[in-house]
Parts: structure tokens; C-alpha cells; sequence
């Protein structure tokens, strides 16, 4: 394998290792790109599926962006999982992964060890960078002498929660505003204690314990800087914000084209934007809510709806089967339903666009805050209630408050009332108002955290190459 020395003998050598989801992989990849423009060579780790699509984003990347980057100084790395029943290479993602197949990818990347230890030891970088997922990772590292730091892409409210959580459950988490009601409180609980290996709670614990020292986090300390001290104080490890790494969208390319020739014809601020992120898959009662919640709001919309690939047998559902009958024709010129992707960032941007419907994953938070956007969070799972609060102590969102027996339905009446709100009346002003003053402050301070950042990680690649000095 050629790992082009003479491209970076003069660099410091980072090999990042996300785990298999688009929603760390992206996080990852932007901080790669920072750090290129710096003075590091990155080798950047995943399965063959997921490096194909890194591939094309690169280049996309490197074709749009008018940010000096040289695509050059990042290697993509293969690791190749062991076969598994059920588990063929084109599900070595979570991308269009089956849910009942998450614990066998889980157990097919822990049986990566040894092939993940080869690279270390072929590559043997100054410096490993790593996710929640993997505990074993820096463990391989630590026996090379290569130190290693794992990266956080989520936030930091939702992180001190969940280890308060683990750690104190009986003691109230010291920030009222970040909470879960009961309803999410089981919904986490049966997802992080659910496992056939090592659970993720317990991957986690570890993974933060095995890092050198620090923590990077992505995040910023304008608005999560309560929440770093204390996860830095509860843990006794620095935490450092590593900013919001948010890919700035060219002003215009071809994968825009239809949703630029609709927007076009809208007022500015007039269009709310919906979407639930490339891995949650919504059932036909809550895309039938949202779909009357929209009608009924007035308001005009691009919406984002995803279903799984066909899986075996499976026929694979189709729009026309979960949106009410007649819902097209009654909104018109108002709606644009899109299947499958959209290019978010870019629609985001637009002028046009005055409203975020989100689930709140962490990187649509840090998008809606980098380009001004207000949001009607309505979270689904995991950290989006979490996100979902922090978005609303921000004041840069409303939430829409679930209902039915047990508070776990999103219902049209509150949809259409939230998203009115944000986008139309008076009631909305001061939560516009801080998402401009936001987005702001957020071109302001530039690079502020990559720069500490790379000092902090040079000082790390240095002591590694003093030991091979002595």
C-alpha cells in the first residue's frame, strides 16, 4: 500500500476514524479539510461503501468551494469489515440500513481490531482521532505510542446530559432548561442499553476515558459555553469546541437548479424548509401530521421525505401511498415534496427560505445557526430533544409540543401553529431576529477554534515524535 511519504514528510499525519454514520462521517471530513489548510496530512478511515461517497464529496468540494484546499493531503483508507450473516459490504453504513441490522454492524466493526491495528501500525501516524464507537481504537493506538483523541460531533447540552444521566441519574441535571420528558426518557433509555456486545453507554465511558487529555467537541463556547466547563469539570478532561464545521454551499450549481427556479418565484423569508435528515425514516401517521400541519399553516414549503431502500422482497413505499389523498393539489404552487435528498446546506442559504422544520440533528442546528435560520424543532430521537431545547433556551426556535395519551404524537393543529409563528406573526420576531444576530456572530469570529485547536494538536504530534526521537 502507498501511503505518498513524499507528500507529507514535512506535515503532521492525522488518521481519523468516524464511525459508519453520515452524521460523523460529515463532521469528520469538514475538520480533515480544516485541517489540511493547515500544517497536517490526513488519512481518513472507513469502509469502502462509505469512501465512495467521501470520494465524490471531495471532489464536489474541491470543484465549488472557493476556500483554498488541496484534496491531495487527504488519503482515504479501507477498512474492511469481516462478512457477517445478513450483513453484505453495501451495509458496512448506516446509510438505508435495516434498523434490526445496527447491532450487527456494530459487532462487524469490533471485529475490525486487528485489521484496524495493521493500519496503524503500516501507517503510524503522529496522531489518531476517533469516535464514541470504538473504544478499542485508542487502546491499538496507546500500544504504538501514537496518541489519541476522540472527537464528540454531537453538542455539548446534549452530552453533559446524557453523562449526568449515566453517572447521577437520582441528582437533578443542574440546567433546568435541558430536560426529556418521560416519553423520550424511555425512548433513550431502551436504545442505549439495547445491545448483543458492548453497549453504547458503555462505549462511550470508555472512549472518553482513553482519550489523551482532551476532548474535542463540535460545537462553539458562544452558545454552549456553560455546558463545556461542566463536562470539562465533571470529567476532568479539557473539552475543546472545535466550532460548527458547516460546509459554505457555493452560490449556485446544478444540483440546485429546480429548487432555484421554484424558490425564485416566492417572497423572501416566505418558505419553511422540512426536513428529518438522512437516517430517520418518519411513519405514515407522523408524514400525515406534518402534511396537514403544513396545509393548514398557509405557509409555502420544500419537504425532504425518506423511506428505506427496498430490503429482499420488501416493495418499496412509494409518496403517493402516505400523503393524504389530494394533499398536492390542494396546496399547489405553495408545496414542493421532494423524495429522497435535497441539497440542504445550499437551500438553507437561500433568501427566500424563513423557517427550519428539523428534527434537530446536530449538524441541521449548527446549518440553521450559520445561516440565520429560525426553527420549528419537532425532534424525533436519540440527542434531537436534547438539540431540540438547547435551540429554544437559545431563543433561535419554537418547539412543536407533542400530544395524545403519553405526549408522543406530533399533531397537525400544533404543527401548522409553531411553524405560523416562526415564520409569520408578531410572536416570531425575536426568535428571527436571534438567528440573524447569531448567524452573525458566527462569521465574526472566523476560525477562532480550529486555530486553538491546531495548537493543541501540534503540541500532541510533537511529544509523539520526541519519544521516537529518544
Amino acid at each position: 500500500m502507498d501511503y505518498k511519504e513524499e507528500d507529507h514528510h514535512n506535515r503532521f499525519r492525522v488518521l481519523m476514524f468516524p464511525w459508519l454514520a453520515h452524521g460523523h462521517i460529515s463532521p469528520f471530513l469538514e475538520l480533515a479539510i480544516k485541517l489540511t489548510q493547515r500544517n497536517f496530512y490526513i488519512y481518513f478511515c472507513s469502509t469502502p461503501i462509505n469512501l465512495s461517497s467521501i470520494k465524490q464529496q471531495l471532489t464536489h468540494h474541491h470543484e465549488t468551494t472557493t476556500i483554498l484546499f488541496n484534496p491531495s493531503l487527504i488519503q482515504l483508507i479501507d477498512l474492511h469489515l469481516p462478512s457477517l450473516p445478513n450483513l453484505p459490504p453495501h451495509y458496512h453504513t448506516t446509510k438505508s440500513l435495516p434498523p434490526h441490522l445496527m447491532s450487527t454492524l456494530k459487532k462487524a466493526l469490533d471485529l475490525s481490531t486487528p485489521s484496524f491495528s495493521n493500519l496503524l501500525s503500516t501507517i503510524n501516524p503522529d496522531l489518531l482521532i476517533y469516535d464514541f464507537i470504538q473504544p478499542w481504537a485508542p487502546t491499538a493506538a496507546s500500544r504504538l505510542n501514537i496518541p489519541a483523541i476522540q472527537f464528540l460531533s454531537t453538542g455539548a447540552a446534549f452530552f453533559s446530559f446524557f453523562l449526568h444521566l449515566l453517572e447521577n441519574p437520582a441528582v437533578k441535571f443542574p440546567f433546568p432548561s435541558i430536560y426529556l420528558t418521560d416519553y423520550e426518557e424511555r425512548r433513550v433509555s431502551q436504545i442505549m442499553s439495547y445491545s448483543d456486545g458492548l453497549k453504547d453507554r458503555d462505549r462511550l465511558i470508555q472512549s472518553i476515558n482513553r482519550s489523551s487529555n482532551i476532548v474535542l467537541i463540535k460545537t462553539f463556547r458562544e452558545i454552549e459555553g456553560n455546558y463545556i466547563d461542566y463536562l470539562s469539570s465533571s470529567v476532568g478532561k479539557e473539552f475543546v469546541p472545535v466550532g460548527p464545521l458547516v460546509h459554505e454551499p457555493p452560490d449556485f450549481d446544478n444540483q440546485m437548479k429546480k429548487f432555484s427556479e421554484w424558490l425564485v418565484k416566492k417572497e423572501k423569508s416566505s418558505v419553511v424548509f422540512v426536513s428529518f435528515g438522512s437516517e430517520y425514516f418518519m411513519s405514515k401517521e407522523e408524514v400525515e401530521e406534518i402534511a396537514y400541519g403544513l396545509e393548514l399553516s398557509k405557509v409555502n414549503f420544500i419537504w425532504v421525505i425518506r423511506f428505506p431502500e427496498e430490503e429482499d422482497n420488501m416493495r418499496k413505499i412509494s409518496l403517493h401511498e402516505v400523503l393524504p389523498e389530494g394533499f398536492m393539489e390542494r396546496v399547489g404552487v405553495k408545496g414542493m415534496v421532494v423524495e429522497g435528498w435535497a441539497p440542504q446546506a445550499k437551500i438553507l442559504v437561500n433568501c427566500k427560505i424563513g423557517g427550519f422544520v428539523s428534527h434537530c440533528g446536530w449538524s441541521s442546528v449548527m446549518e440553521s445557526m450559520k445561516f440565520g435560520v429560525p426553527v420549528i424543532a419537532m425532534p424525533m430521537h436519540l440527542d434531537q430533544p436534547l438539540n431540540a431545547r438547547l435551540v429554544v433556551e437559545l431563543g433561535l426556535g419554537v418547539e412543536v409540543q407533542r400530544g395524545g395519551d403519553g405526549g408522543c404524537r406530533f399533531e397537525r393543529e400544533e404543527v401548522a401553529k409553531v411553524i405560523k409563528e416562526v415564520v409569520m406573526e408578531k410572536e416570531g420576531e425575536e426568535v428571527r431576529r436571534r438567528a440573524r444576530e447569531i448567524s452573525e456572530k458566527m462569521r465574526e469570529k472566523g476560525e477562532e477554534e480550529i486555530d486553538v485547536l491546531v495548537e493543541k494538536l501540534e503540541q500532541l504530534c510533537k511529544k509523539k515524535k520526541e519519544h521516537y526521537l529518544v
